[in-house]
């Protein structure tokens, strides 16, 4: 049975993006360039479809390109467990990002994506696929910015969404 559910959840992990996945991707980049979010850092899941979401964006938005990336297989795993997403969000951040830059794209997988942006913001937001939560906090480092927001202080700018 355990053998099972490993091969289940690496079908998934490998499951490339749907042809609906790739347009979709393409217009949230083009929103987000739009609204001015463009991350000077990237983190994202090694799932096969969330690389290729990211491939996507960098090539409309040449700004994506320049930012510094990293995967992490974590953030697939992670999304599972029930309450875990956002401290291990928090714990990547702070250690990964510099004080200097100011926005961070965290690319990953719901159930957690969607539970950490309601924790950070303290109101409940529904994430679709290929959806972003805009979120803002104050602080001279993100471990200051995670400090004085804590759970449910950070600003939510809105949702990009692809059909919006």
């Amino acid at each position: 049975m355990e053998e099972m559910c490993e091969d289940v959840f690496s079908a998934d992990h490998d499951r490339p993006l749907s042809k609906s996945g790739r347009v979709d991707a393409v217009k949230v980049s083009l929103k987000l360039q739009e609204l001015g979010w463009i991350p000077e850092l990237i983190l994202c899941s090694d799932a096969a479809r969330t690389k290729e979401t990211l491939k996507i964006m960098q090539e409309q938005v040449q700004e994506l390109v320049e930012a510094e990336i990293h995967f992490f297989p974590s953030f697939y795993s992670i999304a599972a467990m029930d309450g875990q997403t956002a401290e291990h969000l928090q714990k990547i951040i702070c250690r990964y990002s510099k004080d200097e830059i100011l926005t961070v794209m965290c690319m990953g997988h719901n159930r957690g994506w969607e539970e950490a942006a309601s924790m950070f913001s303290g109101a409940s937001i529904e994430l679709k696929t290929c959806n972003a939560a805009l979120l803002e906090a104050a602080g001279k480092s993100w471990e200051e910015a995670f400090a004085a927001a804590g759970f449910g202080g950070w600003k939510l700018h809105g949702i990009v969404k692809p059909s919006s």
